[in-house]
């Protein structure tokens, strides 16, 4: 168990190296068909490895000043009260149910990065694990920047949408084990006139304090982590993840982007085969 927790967490190390938010939805599906888990045995597990690659590629991307840390802040608050939510949900509907909902989700990522890779080919080369470039901004307008500092200008609706925005992904959280970054990078760039970085960024940072709540509350609930499979799988990420971060200069792009969406549709059905 300890070898093969190993090769998953590395190869989930590596795609989240290369190819950056939305990487992390794939630690549940290689856990569910790895080790035969159910998705509720596999969550936890996946959320502490993608609370350890979002915490590290948030100290990656703090230097270059892309956090936005209250915006940050404001969404993984409003993640606290969904998180468990999204536990008592995943533990009323049955196991099959649960992983059909999540095939969804990785149609929904995968079509998400097929669709960016064609309209927004440069998008695709900005990894979680080395946010860096020069970040232009773009034009979302609801929520407006400093014009000085570059810092977020709050306002009502601003503020109402990020907590939303915090929401939907500590209900994610709670429910499925994922980070919900392929939920706060897209509603920050369609709100905001953040960079694909700066938004990378601020995801990695509402995800890492989403991810690490959540655990805590699980672990409170009676959700232990079986850290048989859950350390190796861990230690194989990080060491894939520096791999990933090495390598993502070289490779990453709208191709490499376009392979590992059909990789999560192809995962997705080999979890729909497995459910029916």
């Amino acid at each position: 168990m300890a070898e093969l927790g190993v090769l998953l967490g590395a190869l989930t190390g590596l795609v989240l190296g290369l190819t950056g938010a939305g990487g992390s939805v794939i630690a549940v599906p290689l856990l569910v068909l790895g080790f035969g888990w159910p998705v509720t045995q596999a969550a936890p597990v996946a959320l502490l490895a993608v609370f350890v690659a979002a915490a590290f590629g948030t100290v990656v991307a703090w230097d270059a000043a892309y956090v936005r840390y209250r915006a940050a802040a404001l969404m993984s608050l409003a993640a606290l009260p969904m998180a468990p939510l999204g536990m008592r949900l995943a533990g009323q509907v049955s196991g099959d149910a649960l992983m059909l909902g999540f095939c969804a989700i990785l149609v929904v990522v995968a079509a998400r990065l097929l669709l960016q890779a064609r309209q927004r080919p440069s998008e695709a080369s900005v990894v979680r694990a080395a946010v860096a470039g020069d970040g232009q901004s773009q034009g979302g307008t609801l929520c407006r920047l400093d014009p000085v500092t570059r810092r977020i200008a709050w306002s009502c609706p601003c503020a109402l949408l990020l907590a939303a925005v915090g929401g939907a992904s500590g209900m994610l959280s709670g429910m499925f084990g994922v980070g919900g970054g392929f939920v706060i990078v897209p509603a920050l760039r369609t709100a905001t006139p953040l960079s694909i970085h700066s938004a990378v960024a601020t995801s990695l940072l509402a995800i890492s304090l989403t991810s690490a709540a959540t655990l805590l509350i699980g672990t409170a609930a009676g959700h232990a982590i079986d850290w048989r499979a859950g350390a190796p799988f861990v230690i194989g990420s990080l060491a894939g993840m520096y791999a990933g971060r090495r390598l993502a200069p070289r490779f990453a792009g709208a191709m490499l982007q376009q392979l590992f969406a059909v990789s999560m549709l192809l995962l997705a059905g080999l979890m729909t085969w497995r459910a029916a």
